[in-house]
């Protein structure tokens, strides 16, 4: 920690402690802010939740850990180890893909491997896989090496990028991209459902995020042992030995803006209840499009109007189901992917229709195939989730009505594909669905991952990390630059962390960090 005397005006108020919240508190705070998280929920970690049940433990929302090196920066600031705090360990397949008519395909990083899974189902399709890889990796080395920690405040940074997104045809969506690649349908399908991990439709989405493949081969894919809460857990350690403030079960009710020369100024928040936390700066890891809609007064927002923010568009919804069992399957892997008979039919009905579909395909996660200490001896514990229309539409679904009918449906259905008799060993079980990401998360519409990552929501046509209506007021999380899934949140941190300027005579180690993207 810095000796330098902390002002007024180094205080900071992150709203939310996900993992967006968490990486830039921890941040400010290693170079000498004084930062207050304050998050509405009982516990901390956003949608990283962790629910507890007759020994069960499940990790409500991510559960793919990519890129670990960002993890490993944050300790790095604090002059710690992630090592002697959190074991990693890898998933492998990354993912086994199982097809509706039963075939499987197992996902990994392993190049002769994954040739040999290709050629299992079209031999002709290998060289234009290998070719795929390449690209991938060409988009990756722009998209994630060279912009993902960059800010775009300024339509300029983003037509310096104009000549390289052409190059890297961002105009294709992801299914585009690899349809150039790859002919058989069924591998169509394998290399582009990525997009789906961080709220996009694959055939919406821009192509720059077939990055994700290569990161995944890069880095590969790791489960935290102890679940994903033990990160969690972690960070917030982190961030409380260095001095950082953590307030739970506080809601805030408004950011506080003082009038300024162009615009209004950040000079707090205001908690349920009317106490008031002053400070120079906010950094919010709410929902986007709920801070400026609810926290901010009206006459603050120039751009971020209400019709600006209810015209974004937005992810689609999740509905997730947790359950435990009195039964091992030692032959359901870590992460597999249950594709329904459709593919383009079923993401039209989610992310344009906007309809609960009578079809479905599904993430099945089990994480005691990696630590079977989340679960009672002898038992298995699950989680499955399935995409569903967000709440933004003149019929959205009744979820009071439908969700435990939904829920047995998707139940039966894995009974019968993949883990026979396991509702009569079911000894818990609970669910989650876009009126739960509403009300308890405040995200607008209940979307999943916040705004969606088509190609004039992305870079500078994405909602900015420092705001453009209200000076002082920054963004991290899903719904900014870079974008959703864990690394995307972990780089917004980044970013923001580049905006907000140094304090003279601190401690200046995130900058040497934030170089280690590019010498990984």
């Amino acid at each position: 920690m810095s000796a330098v005397k902390t002002t007024s005006q180094h205080r900071v108020v992150v709203i939310g402690s996900g993992f967006g919240g968490l990486a830039a508190a921890i941040r400010l705070q290693a170079r000498g802010y004084q930062v207050t998280v304050v998050d509405q929920r009982d516990q901390p970690g956003g949608r990283a939740y962790v629910y507890r049940d007759k020994g069960f433990v499940f990790d409500a929302g991510p559960t793919v850990i990519t890129a670990p090196f960002l993890f490993d920066e944050l300790f790095e600031l604090c002059g710690r180890r992630r090592q002697d705090y959190l074991k990693f360990v890898p998933v492998d397949p990354f993912y086994r893909v199982r097809f509706h008519d039963g075939r499987v395909f197992d996902y990994n990083g392993d190049p002769d491997r994954m040739a040999e899974e290709v050629r299992k189902i079209s031999p002709g399709d290998v060289d234009g896989y290998h070719r795929f890889v390449v690209e991938a990796e060409r988009i990756f080395k722009v998209g994630f090496e060279d912009l993902a920690d960059v800010p775009f405040s300024r339509m300029g940074d983003m037509l310096r990028i104009v000549p390289a997104m052409m190059k890297l045809r961002s105009y294709l969506t992801v299914h585009q991209l690899v349809s150039r690649f790859v002919k058989h349908p069924d591998l169509q399908t394998v290399l582009s459902f990525h997009p789906l991990l961080v709220g996009g439709n694959p055939f919406q989405t821009t192509s720059i995020y077939a990055l994700i493949l290569y990161l995944e081969r890069k880095w590969g894919v790791w489960f935290a042992m102890g679940g994903t809460g033990t990160i969690i857990k972690a960070l917030v350690d982190l961030f409380t030995s260095q001095g950082g403030v953590l307030r739970q079960s506080e809601t805030v009710e408004e950011i506080l803006v003082s009038p300024g020369i162009e615009r209004a100024r950040v000079r707090g928040v205001r908690l349920k209840g009317g106490a008031e936390i002053p400070a120079d700066r906010v950094v919010s890891n709410a929902d986007v499009g709920f801070t400026y809609r609810h926290l901010l007064p009206e006459h603050a927002r120039i751009k971020y109007t209400n019709r600006k923010v209810e015209s974004m568009r937005y992810s689609m919804g999740l509905f997730v189901a947790y359950f435990g069992v009195a039964a091992k399957y030692p032959d359901c892997v870590h992460h597999t992917i249950l594709l329904g008979p459709r593919y383009q039919g079923l993401l039209d009905d989610i992310f344009a229709e906007k309809r609960l579909a009578s079809d479905f395909s599904l993430y099945l996660h089990r994480p005691t195939a990696t630590d079977p200490s989340l679960a009672p001896e002898g038992s298995d514990g699950f989680y499955v989730l399935s995409p569903v229309p967000h709440l933004g539409s003149d019929t959205p679904v009744d979820w009071e009505r439908e969700g435990e009918r939904y829920r047995d449906k998707i139940y039966e259905y894995i009974d019968r594909a993949m883990l026979p008799g396991f509702r009569d060993a079911l000894v818990t079980t609970r669910h989650i669905t876009p009126r739960t990401f509403e009300s308890e998360l405040s995200s607008l519409y209940g979307s999943g991952f916040s705004v969606e990552p088509i190609l004039r929501q992305s870079a500078y046509f994405r909602p900015h990390n420092r705001s453009e209506d209200v000076d002082g007021l920054f963004f991290v999380g899903g719904g900014t630059h870079p974008g959703a899934g864990v690394p995307g949140v972990l780089s917004t941190a980044k970013v923001v962390d580049r905006l907000i300027p140094r304090i003279a005579g601190a401690a200046q180690g995130s900058a040497i960090a934030g170089t280690h993207a590019q010498l990984a």
